[in-house]
């Protein structure tokens, strides 16, 4: 605690002290006669790297300097900077700022949960903690302060550093230290969210008191604060980690979409999945003329004030605000240079959408299309762009038809991009910007994509494990929009499993303060997988939706695409070809048929 300085003509006695005292100031301990020793003392909030209480990273020569999980186990201190996460290195994760704790190898670098009491300030919509359970996966419930003296109670469960999915995971290093030797066995850490009371500032927050066996161990805590003034006019999911180039030395120039406009920007980068930083050398955005053309010079972002950033493994980065006029419902170029070698990236696969790529050199600033000399058709690394301003967005969280699979190449003919346009020509609600999480392949209950390593699936992983980041962390999130299940059901999950499933979506969505609108899934009789089995189970989900219970309001975009006279199959008019996506106009006639009332909160 800082000491202020003597008021003139006070005595200072400082020299006074004894041992004892100088133990109470800097631990927190109080010596006590014995007749108040049955009153044990309890410190106040005080900052979570005052409580460390275990180590959980050794240096790969002296393993047995840590201990994390009572067993002799613990974090490689080698592969912890591999990843970037490197000691007191801010980690932005699913919109959250933590710190990697500022600790040496060996040395007290987090806290086993036992009901301390943390000093942590801010408003914001969720609690973010850096954790890891030992022993298996630890939860507890504990208590959030707030400065008006209110409190509420947060319930807290850390996966198994050792055991827990790695499709949730922020980061997984390769190796696990032991006194014995170094094992080749993955160790997980996890960002998990908790909501919190909109509007009211946190105070302090109790972390759950121990549970025994396991322990849950806390690295670091903040809390996530809104994106106030920004809108998101653009997104995509990380749907896999695939092989890219490899590309050295190379821009990578790719071309987006916006839903609505504003006066400024910010793009955001995410390295999930990864394993690996990627170095970032410089970035821009322009207005799109043709091809990789622009219309007018590229304007440079900076990221924390410098022009380029590293993200580090599982970590994100928002460039800093940019005056600059982005116009509604047109195509944007973000280009970003790529110094060192990049062989494989986080994409979102399916971008119905050419985008392109230099040859070598930092050509972001480039007004001319001459330098890029091939194209991609995925989007790597990028992840969002927003706007300044606006009302807020609404979030389409999908499979392959909301992805835009058999629309147009190149003509934004999706069913999110004519719900935009349907919501920037009206005046009735709001004209949220709309955020498309559609992945192909995508499934609400299953992961295609295991959520590490380098992979061809690029199905992602399930609309559970994949809500934080992909709806509950987007930018002015107002309304989700659930429109998946017929990949569960045609790989043979029952219809229960898929209830279930959208239930969780649904109540985990409305505790942050979301409205939430799901979807009927559409018919696809004549598509080998869509066996008269998965119909039933199909039919089955859309009679739970239909009845209304767990969403605030219903889309029946079954009924808008099927066939009245062959109601298991899509009306031929709206098919593709395949029987599974509707085409162009089938994919405008979802759109037209959404009661935008239904999505205002």
């Amino acid at each position: 605690m800082a000491q202020l300085p003597p008021r003139e003509g006070t005595v200072v006695r400082r020299r006074i002290w004894g041992t004892a005292a100088v133990l109470a100031l800097f631990t927190g301990f109080v010596p006590v006669t014995s007749a108040q020793a049955a009153a044990p003392y309890r410190p106040g909030p005080l900052p979570l790297e005052r409580l460390f209480d275990n180590r959980a990273v050794s240096d790969d020569a002296r393993p047995a300097a840590a201990d994390f999980d009572g067993s002799g186990g613990s974090l490689s201190a080698r592969d912890l900077t591999a990843a970037g996460w490197t000691a007191g290195r801010p980690l932005g994760v699913e919109g959250a700022r933590l710190t990697w704790p500022r600790a040496a190898p060996g040395t007290p670098d987090n806290v086993r949960a036992d009901g301390q009491s943390v000093r942590v300030h801010g408003r914001g919509d969720a609690l973010a903690f850096l954790v890891a359970g030992t022993g298996g996966e630890a939860s507890g419930t504990g208590t959030v302060r707030y400065r008006d003296g209110s409190r509420g109670a947060y319930r807290l469960t850390a996966p198994d550093w050792r055991s827990g999915p790695l499709a949730t995971k922020s980061v997984a290093l390769p190796h696990i230290n032991t006194p014995g030797g170094q094992l080749a066995e993955k160790a997980r850490l996890y960002v998990v969210t908790v909501p919190l009371a909109r509007g009211r500032e946190v105070a302090s927050v109790h972390l759950p008191r121990d549970p025994g066996v396991p322990d849950l161990h806390v690295f670091a805590l903040s809390v996530r604060g809104e994106a106030k003034g920004w809108t998101g006019t653009w997104s995509a999911s990380t749907a896999g980690y695939t092989a890219v180039g490899p590309w050295a030395d190379r821009t990578v120039r790719l071309v987006v979409h916006t839903s609505t406009g504003g006066p400024r920007v910010r793009i955001r980068l995410d390295n999930t999945f990864a394993a690996a930083p990627v170095r970032i050398g410089g970035a821009t955005v322009a207005v799109q003329e043709a091809g990789a053309g622009a219309r007018g010079a590229p304007r440079p972002l900076s990221f924390r004030g410098a022009p380029g950033t590293e993200l580090p493994a599982g970590a994100q980065a928002f460039s800093d605000p940019l005056d600059f006029d982005v116009p509604a419902d047109a195509n944007l170029l973000v280009s970003f240079h790529l110094p060192g070698p990049v062989a494989a990236a986080p994409v979102h696969s399916q971008a119905i959408q050419r985008s392109y790529l230099s040859g070598p050199g930092d050509h972001t600033a480039d007004g001319s299309p001459a330098a890029y000399t091939s194209t991609i058709t995925s989007w790597p690394l990028l992840t969002g762009v927003d706007v300044g301003g606006g009302p807020g967005s609404v979030v389409l969280l999908g499979d392959s038809i909301t992805d835009g699979v058999k629309s147009t190449q190149d003509a934004n003919r999706r069913w999110p991009n004519v719900l935009a346009t349907r919501l920037l020509n009206q005046s009735d609600v709001p004209a949220y910007g709309v955020l498309n999480q559609g992945i192909s392949a995508n499934r609400v209950v299953a992961d295609r994509y295991p959520g590490d390593g380098v992979s061809t699936d690029t199905g992602g992983v399930s609309a559970l494990h994949r809500l934080d980041r992909d709806v509950l962390a987007q930018t002015s999130a107002r309304t989700v929009v659930v429109f998946e299940g017929i990949n569960d059901v045609r790989w043979g999950a029952s219809a229960d499993q898929v209830i279930a499933g959208l239930r969780e979506v649904a109540d985990r969505a409305r505790a942050r303060g979301l409205r939430t609108v799901a979807a009927t899934i559409a018919p696809c009789e004549g598509e080998s997988l869509c066996t008269a089995a998965a119909n039933q189970q199909r039919e089955a989900v859309n009679a739970y939706l239909r009845g209304g219970a767990d969403f605030d309001a219903v889309l029946d975009f079954d009924a808008v695409l099927r066939d009245p006279a062959h109601p298991a199959r899509i009306l031929p008019a709206y098919d593709s070809g395949d029987h599974l996506h509707p085409g162009d106009t089938g994919l405008a006639a979802l759109a037209e048929s959404v009661d935008l009332r239904l999505l205002v909160p």
